[in-house]
Formats: structure tokens, C-alpha cells, sequence
């Protein structure tokens, strides 16, 4: 979809950015009958939303429950989640897959159901997946739904600057080197986080796309919104490390859920591979830095993931897009393990937000990766696309409000 030039002058409710969680808010902006505008500093489907492998989790099997949900991801959070927010978050789960299939997302299902695997930190198999590209199905059902409403997405317009005079909100945006003014009643910051500039300054790897650069949330707190946990970065445990045109590229977790194995140099196993992200991380550089590592040929630190002993019966369903991108890199996973390291992926903290998404400053609001508590500061895999739909939502309508 081209460039939307004929940015308008006002809105109701201004969405930043174009992931899961911006779009899930400008839609339920819309739905209540607000004036929504959403833009984006760079293309429409440039967000790390589209990037996201593993799936999304919910309590939708019998034996599981949204209260047993909240316990795992408080458990995995070290006790440093807000149980609010995680009520919040677990107890709409059910009703977020449920309205995700309403506007055509497919999750994989076998037999029994849904396919539900069991991630990392999860006392119960409850992750939904549609293959290894679950994040893309959502965020492209978004966008149909919103173009379906008639929704603009402004893309390559960045927000440069925010003040509130009066109650209300100036919000400036550059648009192709043109810089624009735009009115707004309320605000919902959903531009992710600053991983990708966190990389780039430490010379590290991540897996963030490069709009991850963190300017939304200094512009929020310049206006004095509170931050907590912003120090919390997470490194996904399984990032690539060999070949280079896997380096930084995230392993979904979903290949240890179907049995690959981390292994040192002697083939030892060394830690749970389905424990919490932090503590698998936590004892692969550990792991290295005590000499049982690995080095890959371009001299980087690795261990080895035996992504071999996934049944190839399931492997073309579970991990395609993994699959292909490592052979077309020479490497087959399912004949050879691969190797792995941490990589930068997350940014736990942010925007300290209530249930409904209110940052502490009034109109202005935060969804997705921006905000904090939501997960504390450690994060369990598939909360995170969980976090866009419901916080999103929360936030677009209270915004709209």
C-alpha cells in the first residue's frame, strides 16, 4: 500500500506505530465511533509484531485456566509482573484467540484441537501457533481488518515531538522531510522498544527490526510519564549465531517445546531447556564463559541446539520458516545441530500503565512492548503477542473514551 500523504489536521484518538498493539488500538478506537489517525516511521509492516515466531499463548485446554496462567507468568517474572496487569492479561486471553479467528487468524490444530505447545516457564502445553509464523498472521489480519474499516496507516511518518497544552495534545510528525502538525484528544504510544538501538550501540546482535530505536517513550517522559523496570532488557536464549545470514535471527522456542536439546562441546545437557528465558540464557553464557562452550568459525561464543531429535514427521507443520531459511544457508536442522547463542530481543520495562493502558500522564496511553509491568522483568514466551491484542484493545477504547 503506497505512502498516505493527506495526513489530517486532527483526530480523536492518535495511534503511534503499526505492530500488533498499535493496530489491535486503532481498531477499537474505530469500533466505538472515535476519529482515530495511526502512523508509523517506517513501512506499514516494518514491526517486530511480523517477526515473531513462537505463537501466542491462552488457557483454552479444559486442564488449564486463566488463574494458572497468571501463576506461571508471575512465577516466571520472578514475582516482579504487576498482578494487575496480569489478570488482566490472562483472564481475556481466551476471548483474544477467539476474536483473532473472527478477523481470520488460523491457528494450527491437529486432532485434539488446537496444537497447544508447552513454552518456556509454562507449567501446562498452552501456546497457540499458526507454524512458526504466528506474529506475521496476526499483524497481516490487522491490517486487512483495518483497511477493511477504512483505517488509514500513515507510514514513513515519525513522531518528532509531543506536548500538551490545554488538556489536549500537539503532536509533530515528519513526513518525508515535510514536518506536519496534528491535534489529538487522546494519545496511544504503541512504537515497541529501543532494542535495536541498544544493539547497535553495544555492537551486539539482536533481533529487533531497525525501527526499534526507543524516541516515543523519551518523548513520553519528557511530558512526565513514569517508567518502571526500564532497565530490563531480555536476551531471547536460542538467537543464531552460525551461518552469518542467521546471525541475531531468533530460534523460536517452539523448537526446544518439540525436543531439540542444548548441548555443550562435550554433547552434554546442561539446564531445562523450557525454564524461564532468563535463566536458559543465564546458563548458556554461563556455559561459555566457563569453557564448555563453542566458537563458532567467525569466532563467536555458541553452544549447540540438537534441533535433530525434532520428529521431521512435524517439523514442515511446526518450524517451516526456520527450516528454510537454514537451508538456504547450507544447514539442514533436522541432520545437524545449529549453533546458538543469546540474543537482544525485548524490552520488558517501559511506560508504567493501569488496566486500562493509562500511562500517568492524562490521554495518554501505552500498549505492547512500550509499556512495563505487564511481564516485570522477565518475560514468558507468547505473552508478548497476548500483551498487543489486549492491552491494544484496552487501550484504543479507553483512549477513544
Amino acid at each position: 500500500m503506497p505512502v498516505v500523504s493527506d495526513l489530517p489536521g486532527r483526530a480523536d484518538v492518535l495511534v503511534i506505530g503499526s505492530g500488533g498493539a498499535g493496530l489491535a488500538a486503532a481498531w477499537a478506537a474505530a469500533d466505538t465511533g472515535a476519529d482515530v489517525v495511526l502512523v508509523t516511521k517506517g513501512s506499514r509492516a516494518s514491526c517486530n509484531t511480523g517477526m515473531a515466531h513462537g505463537g501466542i499463548q491462552a488457557a483454552v485446554h479444559p486442564d488449564d485456566s486463566p488463574d494458572r496462567h497468571a501463576r506461571d507468568v508471575l512465577d516466571s517474572s520472578h514475582g516482579t509482573a504487576d498482578p494487575e496487569l496480569v489478570s488482566v492479561l490472562t483472564s481475556e486471553a481466551p476471548e483474544a484467540i477467539a476474536w483473532l479467528e473472527s478477523i481470520g487468524v488460523e491457528f494450527s490444530r491437529d486432532a485434539g484441537g488446537y496444537r497447544l505447545a508447552r513454552c518456556g516457564g509454562a507449567s501446562i502445553p498452552r501456546l497457540l501457533q499458526v507454524g512458526d509464523r504466528t506474529g506475521h498472521a496476526i499483524a497481516k489480519a490487522l491490517r486487512a481488518e483495518l483497511d477493511r474499516r477504512g483505517i488509514a496507516i500513515h507510514d514513513h511518518t515519525a513522531l518528532v515531538g509531543l506536548e500538551r497544552p490545554n488538556g489536549h495534545f500537539e503532536a509533530r510528525l515528519s513526513q518525508g522531510g515535510d514536518e506536519r502538525r496534528l491535534d489529538a484528544g487522546a494519545v496511544v504510544l504503541a512504537a515497541g522498544g529501543r532494542c535495536y538501538k541498544e544493539a547497535h550501540d553495544a555492537g551486539i546482535l539482536t533481533t529487533n527490526q531497525p525501527g526499534s530505536t526507543g524516541e516515543a517513550t523519551t518523548l513520553a517522559r519528557a511530558l512526565g510519564a513514569e517508567v518502571r523496570d526500564y532497565d530490563a532488557l531480555q536476551h531471547h536464549p536460542t538467537g543464531g549465531a552460525w551461518p552469518p545470514p542467521l546471525q541475531g535471527f531468533s530460534i523460536p522456542e517452539t523448537c526446544r517445546s518439540y525436543g531439540a536439546t542444548l548441548r555443550n562441546a562435550a554433547g552434554e545437557r546442561f539446564c531445562d531447556e523450557l525454564a524461564p528465558r532468563d535463566t536458559v540464557a543465564a546458563a548458556i553464557v554461563r556455559e561459555c564463559e566457563e569453557g564448555r562452550g563453542l566458537t563458532t568459525p567467525d569466532g563467536r561464543p555458541a553452544v549447540h541446539l540438537d534441533t535433530t531429535a525434532i520428529d521431521p514427521e512435524i517439523a514442515g507443520e511446526v518450524i517451516p520458516t526456520m527450516l528454510r531459511r537454514y537451508r538456504a544457508a547450507g544447514v539442514d536442522p533436522l541432520h545437524e545441530p545449529i549453533f546458538t547463542y543469546p540474543v537482544l530481543h525485548y524490552q520488558n520495562g517501559g511506560l508504567r500503565i493501569d488496566g486500562h493502558g493509562r500511562t500517568t500522564v492524562a490521554g495518554l496511553f501505552a500498549a505492547g512492548e512500550i509499556s512495563g509491568g505487564v511481564h516485570g522483568r522477565n518475560r514468558m514466551m507468547g505473552n508478548s503477542l497476548l500483551d498487543c491484542v489486549v492491552f491494544g484493545r484496552r487501550a484504543g477504547r479507553t483512549a477513544a473514551a
